[in-house]
């Protein structure tokens, strides 16, 4: 068997058991393997392994530094299904080129950077969908807008409903970072709090429409899924050695 048979059957096996595992965790909660997408974390990964991970059935894969991407893109632009979502932190001057090569921006936490997405964005591409990234945990190193508490929710709402009037973006939903714990479990509370958040922002505003939930990592995506989960961002646990 070639290097690269063993390669592809590696990811596919990974794959496999994720999605069973997935499965499991959302009928758990009463939920469907469907209701959840599997998005691949390939930063620092090469070209080779993301066309592997594609040929294994991955189609959407998340990225956090466009220098690093924009040569991926190419080199794989014969993919035409693929899906690049961006999960890292916007730099001001990099918002153009995210605007126009990828399919959903995770991180969006600020007046700023919205309204240089939305200029730059080109119409032809329609929509860019994006997540308002939040800090559930308070903790100081996170990014997003703080939503630690309920009193914090208002300010959430109201920044959101700021967004509709950009015509070029769509907010889908919210992502967060929960401290990495080495039990999971203690991360529960901080996936509840995000579909609670999701929960009171569309009963303030139904016009919202709120639904995805980026939440979850290798670490502790089943517990993820149980909470509410609509997109995991998976690195290890697909294109890595363990499962």
């Amino acid at each position: 068997m070639s290097n690269l048979a063993k390669e592809l059957q590696r990811l596919q096996q990974n794959f496999q058991q994720v999605k069973l595992r997935v499965a499991e965790a959302a009928k758990r909660s009463g939920r469907e393997m469907s209701d959840v997408k599997i998005l691949a974390v390939t930063k620092l990964k090469s070209v080779e392994t993301i066309r592997t991970a594609y040929m294994a059935g991955m189609r959407t894969f998340g990225e956090n530094y466009v220098e690093e991407t924009l040569p991926k893109m190419e080199v794989l632009s014969d993919l035409t299904d693929i899906r690049w979502d961006m999960i890292g932190h916007v730099q001001s001057r990099k918002a153009k080129q995210v605007a126009n090569n990828f399919s959903c921006v995770h991180s969006l936490s600020s007046e700023k950077l919205a309204r240089l997405l939305d200029r730059h964005r080109d119409p032809e591409l329609g929509t860019l969908d994006v997540l308002v990234q939040v800090n559930v945990s308070g903790e100081a190193s996170k990014q997003g807008i703080e939503a630690t508490n309920t009193d914090d929710w208002p300010i959430v709402l109201g920044f959101i409903q700021s967004l509709k009037e950009y015509a070029h973006l769509k907010v889908r939903g919210l992502m967060t970072m929960p401290p990495l714990f080495d039990d999971p479990e203690q991360g529960r509370g901080y996936f509840r709090r995000l579909r609670e958040l999701k929960d009171y922002l569309n009963l303030q505003d139904k016009t919202l429409n709120l639904h995805e939930l980026s939440m979850g990592t290798s670490n502790d995506f089943e517990i993820a899924v149980e909470e509410g989960a609509t997109i995991i961002r998976l690195g290890s646990v697909l294109l890595g050695s363990r499962i």
